[in-house]
């Protein structure tokens, strides 16, 4: 797929997989938009992060192709289908890359554990603008209706206006009847909390399974990203790769001295 084509180059991928809903949702939201190379996980791969896979070789299978849209599978991580698309699909990088649209919110840290995001922040250090996108609601047959017309909207205005380098957007739009609009803000503080639960699953399997909740620190905030989508906004919150807390490097410099 050539990049000097007058058309964009779009790169999608997810975490859930390249069949679930949200991702065919996505592709919906950009049709048109340039041309769609799409790279996915063969089935789901949530809470990868940038998880890559070093130790046993990875396939790149062709779903399918159609005018403008040309569709892959591989059985990496959602970082793995950001690698694998740029080294072996594209000549140069694509002028966009979009994650989701994700079965569930990952809003706050959740960025730190989703593999939507991780291949979002992936793109961003190769310097592509990257978007990744999210829907709370977890259901895999959600409406994804607003997620479709909020996602083209922003990928419209992204593909005019560009992203800095070092910095990406997560997007997560609210599981309402009526959407609100857009709220561009931080991400809240908190934290997961009662993370597991000790029982027998569906095929009999004892053992521990991730559950939990999210603990908003801050829950009348009104800057932050749980505070807009509780209202019924989306929340957009720009994110950077470079993750040094700047302000307090004068403060540790004393460790400079400090003798072992």
């Amino acid at each position: 797929m050539k990049t000097k084509d007058k058309k964009p180059v779009i790169l999608v991928t997810n975490d859930d997989g390249v069949n679930a809903k949200g991702i065919q949702s996505l592709v919906e939201a950009v049709r048109g938009l340039g041309k769609i190379l799409v790279v996915a996980p063969d089935s789901a791969r949530s809470g990868q992060s940038g998880a890559i896979t070093p130790n046993k070789p990875l396939d790149l299978i062709k779903v399918r192709e159609e005018e403008d849209l040309v569709v892959y599978q591989t059985n990496g991580t959602p970082v793995d289908c950001v690698k694998l698309a740029m080294h072996e699909l594209i000549d140069g990088k694509p002028d966009l890359l979009v994650s989701g649209i994700n079965h569930g919110s990952n809003a706050a840290v959740s960025i730190l554990y989703s593999g939507t995001m991780g291949a979002v922040l992936e793109g961003c250090v190769m310097g592509v603008d990257s978007i990744g996108f999210s829907l709370c609601n977890f259901d895999k047959d959600a409406d994804f209706t607003h997620s479709v017309n909020y996602a083209r909207t922003i990928v419209t205005d992204v593909l005019q206006r560009g992203i800095q380098r070092g910095i990406c957007l997560n997007v997560n739009i609210p599981d309402v009847d009526e959407v609100k609009g857009i709220r561009v803000c931080r991400q809240a503080a908190g934290y997961w909390a009662k993370e597991f639960e000790r029982r027998v699953g569906e095929e009999g399997q004892d053992g521990y399974w991730l559950t939990g909740f999210f603990h908003n620190l801050e829950p009348e905030a009104e800057d932050t990203d749980e505070w807009a989508l509780r209202e019924g906004f989306v929340s957009v919150v720009p994110c950077r790769i470079d993750m040094t807390a700047h302000r307090f490097i004068a403060e540790f410099a004393y460790m400079q001295e400090l003798k072992s």
